[in-house]
C-alpha cells in the first residue's frame, strides 16, 4: 500500500508518529476483510446511526432547477450529519488497537459531536480541539460536546479555526500517541487516513447508487458534493468514479472572493504543497507559507484538501468550481422554503451550485445533491449576522 493518489498523499510527519500510523494501518488492513469486525460495524451503522438515510426526491427544487434532484440525506443520520460514519469506524478500531483516549479537531462541530458521541457510547475518554472563532460560531455544537462528557479545548493560536484545531491535535498526539488515537474528521493527514475516511465514508455512495438505480432506473447524470477536506464528496463519488458518463462536481467555498483571497478554495487557486501529513493542493503564499481560509460555512474554512482530491482534479475526473458567502447564504434560505430542509451551510454550497445551473440539464436528468449535514448548528449564526446587516 504506497498511501499515494498520483502524486499525492503521503506520510510527512515526525519519526514519533511512524509506529502509531503502521499499526492503524495493519490494524485497519486486517480488520477491513474481518467479518466479525464488519458486522459489528454495519450492525451500529443500521441501529445506532440510522442507515440507510433516505435518496429524497426534491420536487419544488427540481422545478427551479429544470432537472430531476434528489437529495442524500447525510442530515438524517444521529448527530446530523456523514461525520459518525467515519467516528464509529474509527472508534471501533481504537478498541481493536487498546486506545482507551481519542482526540479530535473540528470546525463546523460535526465532527466533535460525532466522536464525543461514539466516545460516551463505548465509554471512551475525549478531548476535542476547536478554534475560538469556530466556537463562539458553534456555540450550540460546544455545549453538545461538553454534554456527551467531551473536554474541548479552545485553540487561540493562528486564525483560531479549523486548521490551526488540526495543528493542536496533531501535538497532543505526538506527546501522547502510546494511549491515544486521533481520529481525524476528513479524508486529509498522513496515510493511512485518507484511504481509512474514504472507505468509511463510501457507504454513503454505495446508498445512493442502489437507490438511484431503483429510484430511476439509471444513474444521475451529475452527483455533486461540497469540498472542504472532502470526505462527503469522496465518500459519495467512490461509488460512481468508474461511471464516466456520471459527472462529479465538488464546491467549493469562494468565500468573498476567490479574487480577493478571502477564500478557501484550494483546488481552484492553491497549488500542491505539503499541511498536515500529507502533499496535496493548499492555499500558500509566494514564499510556501500556508495562507489564511475563510468561509462562511466553518466546516469548509481550511486552507487544504484531501489528496485524492487532488489526483481527481489533476486527471479531470471530477470539476471542482466555488461558491460564494453570500450565494451559500441564499441557498440555506431557498432549500429552508422550497422544501422544508434546512440544510447545513457547508450543504448549502452544493445546493447553491445547483440552483446556480438552472437550465444546465435536460429535462428529465437526474441530479443528486448530497446533504452532507442539517443546519440546526447554524441557524444562530445566521440569524446574528443577518441581524447585523444593514
Amino acid at each position: 500500500m504506497t498511501g499515494r493518489f498520483g502524486a499525492y498523499g503521503g506520510r510527512y510527519v515526525p519519526e514519533t508518529l511512524i509506529p502509531a500510523l503502521e499499526e492503524l494501518a495493519s490494524t485497519y488492513d486486517r480488520l477491513a476483510a474481518d467479518p466479525s469486525f464488519r458486522a459489528e460495524y454495519d450492525g451500529l451503522l443500521a441501529d445506532y446511526v440510522g442507515r440507510p438515510t433516505p435518496l429524497s426526491e426534491a420536487p419544488r427544487l427540481s422545478e427551479a432547477v429544470g432537472a430531476r434532484v434528489l437529495l442524500k440525506r447525510e442530515d438524517l443520520n444521529h448527530t446530523g450529519a456523514h461525520k459518525i460514519n467515519n467516528a464509529l469506524g474509527q472508534v471501533l478500531l481504537a478498541r481493536r488497537m487498546g486506545k482507551r483516549r481519542i482526540i479530535a479537531e473540528t470546525g463546523a462541530g460535526r465532527h466533535g459531536v460525532a466522536t464525543a458521541t461514539v466516545c460516551a457510547r463505548f465509554g471512551l475518554a475525549c478531548v476535542v480541539y476547536m478554534g475560538e472563532e469556530d466556537m463562539a460560531r458553534q456555540a450550540l455544537n460546544v455545549f453538545r460536546m461538553r454534554l456527551l462528557g467531551a473536554e474541548v479545548r479552545p485553540v487561540t493560536s493562528g486564525t483560531r479555526t479549523l486548521k490551526d484545531a488540526t495543528s493542536e491535535a496533531i501535538r497532543d498526539w505526538v506527546t501522547n500517541v502510546e494511549t491515544t488515537h486521533y481520529i481525524i474528521g476528513s479524508v486529509v493527514g498522513p496515510e493511512p487516513y485518507p484511504r481509512l475516511v474514504r472507505d468509511l465514508q463510501s457507504v454513503i455512495g454505495r446508498e445512493a447508487r442502489r437507490q438511484c438505480l431503483e429510484r430511476t432506473g439509471a444513474l444521475p447524470r451529475t452527483v455533486v458534493a461540497c469540498v472542504g477536506g472532502g470526505s462527503n464528496a469522496v465518500g459519495i463519488w467512490t461509488a460512481f468514479l468508474a461511471d464516466a458518463a456520471v459527472e462529479l462536481v465538488g464546491v467549493e467555498a469562494a468565500g468573498s472572493g476567490v479574487e480577493n483571497g478571502r477564500h478557501s478554495a484550494s483546488l481552484l487557486a492553491g497549488r500542491p504543497g505539503v499541511l498536515h501529513g500529507s502533499l496535496s493542493y493548499l492555499l500558500q503564499d509566494a514564499d510556501g507559507q500556508v495562507s489564511p481560509a475563510h468561509s462562511l460555512a466553518p466546516g469548509l474554512d481550511y486552507p487544504g484538501v484531501g489528496p485524492e482530491h487532488a489526483a481527481l482534479k489533476d486527471a479531470g475526473r471530477a470539476r471542482y468550481v466555488a461558491v460564494s458567502d453570500a450565494e451559500a447564504l441564499d441557498a440555506f434560505h431557498r432549500l429552508s422554503r422550497l422544501e422544508g430542509v434546512i440544510p447545513a451551510l457547508e450543504s448549502a454550497h452544493a445546493v447553491a451550485w445547483v440552483l446556480g445551473q438552472a437550465g444546465r440539464w435536460q429535462p428529465g436528468s437526474v441530479v443528486v445533491v448530497n446533504l452532507s449535514g442539517r443546519g440546526d448548528k447554524d441557524v444562530a449564526a445566521v440569524a446574528a449576522l443577518e441581524d447585523r446587516a444593514p
